[in-house]
C-alpha cells in the first residue's frame, strides 16, 4: 500500500480510503459483524483511512472494526448540521459512537456554493474551535460541485476537501471534469489535502475499474481516493490496484458477478422526498411513484436516507 500526507495537515493516510457508505444501512445492509470484518480485512491489507458520515448510520461498524486494533487509523466523517449547537451534537455523537477521543477529519457534508458555505458558517466555526481544543485534527468540506471546491480552496481555515472526481466527469453538479480539476489544482496549491470520491462514477465505470481508479490516483493534486466497498473481493481488488498489482483471477471473477442498481419498492407512495434529496436530479415522481434515471444516478444512496417509508435501497 502507498501512503501520503493530506496537504499540509500532517495527517498521513493510505492512498486508498475505505468508503463505508456502501456496506451500511443505505446500501448493502451488512450486519455489524460482517461490516466490521470487511473494514478489518482492509486494515490488515494496509488501508489506514476510513470515510464515513453521520447520515450513513454506520458508526457502530467502525467502532467494532477498530476494537483491539493497535495500528494508527484515520477516520473522516461528515455532517449536514449548519448550526454550532447541531455540529456540537454531531461531533459528540461521532466520538461516542466510534469510541474515539479525537475525530481526525470532520467535514461539512455536501457543500454546493459560496452561499451554502456561508449558511454553514456557524457549524464551521464550531469545528474550528473543536480543532483548537484538540477534539478534531482537521476540518473541511465534501462536495459534488466545482464552485464549492473553488471557494473552499481560498479559505485558509479549511484543511481538507473531499471532491467528486472521475475520468468521465459523472456526477459533477455545475461543470466539467476539467473545471473540477482546475478547482482541485487550486486547492492543492493552497495546501489543502484532497481525497476524491466517486472514482468509479457510482458503478458506471465498474467495467473499467482499474483504469478509472488509476486515472484519479495519477491526477496531480489528489492525495487519496475513497472507494465504496461492500465485499471481500472489492477490498482485495482495490488494494491490489492501489498497490500497483493485479488481483487474482478468482477475485476478478467474483467482482464481475456483482452488479448494482437503485431499487424502489412497489410500496413507494410518491412523496417526493427522494426527488428533493437527489443531488443529481436522477429521480422524479411519475404516476404516484418515484422513478430513477439510471444514466444520471451515481448510486450514492442519499435518496434512501430521505425515504420516509424505507422503500429505496442500492442493491
Amino acid at each position: 500500500m502507498q501512503y501520503t500526507t493530506l496537504g499540509t495537515s500532517g495527517i498521513r493516510v493510505s492512498r486508498l480510503c475505505f468508503g463505508s457508505l456502501t456496506m451500511g444501512p443505505l446500501q448493502a445492509g451488512l450486519t455489524i459483524k460482517e461490516g466490521a470484518g470487511l473494514i478489518r480485512r482492509a486494515l490488515e491489507l494496509g488501508v489506514n483511512f476510513i470515510d464515513t458520515a453521520q447520515c450513513y448510520n454506520n458508526y457502530p461498524y467502525i467502532r467494532a472494526a477498530l476494537k483491539g486494533w493497535s495500528g494508527e487509523v484515520v477516520v473522516a466523517t461528515k455532517s449536514y448540521d449548519y448550526t454550532a449547537e447541531g455540529m456540537a451534537l454531531s461531533l459528540e455523537e461521532a466520538r461516542r459512537e466510534m469510541d474515539r477521543e479525537v475525530i481526525d477529519i470532520f467535514l461539512l457534508h455536501e457543500q454546493e456554493t459560496a452561499l451554502t458555505l456561508a449558511g454553514h458558517r456557524p457549524a464551521l466555526d464550531y469545528l474550528l474551535e473543536a480543532r483548537e481544543r484538540g477534539l478534531v485534527r482537521a476540518v473541511g468540506i465534501s462536495s459534488h460541485a466545482v464552485e464549492a471546491v473553488r471557494v473552499a480552496a481560498t479559505m485558509p481555515e479549511i484543511d481538507v476537501i473531499h471532491p467528486l472526481y472521475n475520468r468521465a466527469g459523472l456526477g459533477i453538479l455545475d461543470g466539467t471534469r476539467e473545471e473540477m480539476l482546475a478547482a482541485i489544482t487550486l486547492a492543492h496549491t493552497r495546501g489543502k489535502g484532497i481525497y476524491a470520491m466517486k472514482a468509479l462514477g457510482g458503478g458506471h465505470l465498474a467495467g473499467e475499474a482499474r483504469a478509472a481508479l488509476e486515472f484519479v490516483l495519477k491526477t496531480p493534486g489528489i492525495d487519496a481516493v475513497a472507494v465504496g466497498m461492500q465485499s471481500p473481493a472489492e477490498v482485495e481488488a482495490n488494494v491490489a490496484w492501489c498497490s500497483g498489482r493485479e488481483p487474482g483471477e478468482d477475485v476478478l471473477s467474483r467482482l464481475q458477478a456483482r452488479k448494482r442498481c437503485l431499487l424502489i419498492e412497489e410500496w413507494c407512495q410518491g412523496c417526493g422526498n427522494c426527488v428533493r434529496r437527489c443531488p443529481q436530479g436522477a429521480l422524479e415522481v411519475i404516476e404516484g411513484r418515484a422513478v430513477v434515471d439510471p444514466e444520471r444516478c451515481i448510486l450514492c444512496g442519499y435518496c434512501a436516507g430521505a425515504c420516509r417509508d424505507f422503500c429505496i435501497k442500492v442493491i
